[in-house]
């Protein structure tokens, strides 16, 4: 009978031990991956900022851009020497993500993104100016 009691007791003091160990362990795993999720979560959060703020700055500068194109382009002879020496950076720009690449292709990917957005285009000019979306259809290459 007694050997019985002290075994029961051993038995509850080594389970309550164990129980205590690893609810304290478990405890310090869960402060731990909860600091990590914290780190982690404010990474992101941060890398989001950053990236949203590189984002808005490479819209705004091409922007930028486009506007000196276009008001480049309104002056009649400047405009067509603008023409020229911008399309030729774009080309050169294009170049270098495609070495192997020829005038012709280049002309093919411009054309193919002038169909993509020539209606969003035609949709801002005045009625009165505006052409046909088949004739501009027509001017650009075709393209295999």
């Amino acid at each position: 009978m007694i050997f019985r009691l002290f075994r029961n007791v051993v038995f509850l003091g080594w389970l309550c031990f164990a129980l205590a160990s690893t609810t304290l362990a478990a405890t310090v795993w869960a402060v731990q991956l909860t600091a990590t999720v914290a780190t982690v979560s404010g990474q992101a959060a941060a890398a989001a900022v950053a990236h949203r703020r590189q984002l808005a700055r490479a819209i705004a500068r091409t922007k930028a851009k486009a506007r000196l194109r276009r008001m480049i382009a309104a002056v009649p002879i400047a405009g067509l020497g603008a023409i020229a020496y911008f399309e030729e950076r774009d080309f050169q720009d294009w170049k270098e993500d495609n070495p192997d690449g020829t005038r012709a292709e280049y002309a093919c990917e411009v054309a193919e993104l002038s169909a993509e957005v020539i209606d969003e285009v035609l949709q801002d000019l005045p009625e009165s100016v505006r052409p046909s979306p088949d004739n501009v259809q027509g001017w650009l290459p075709d393209c295999e």
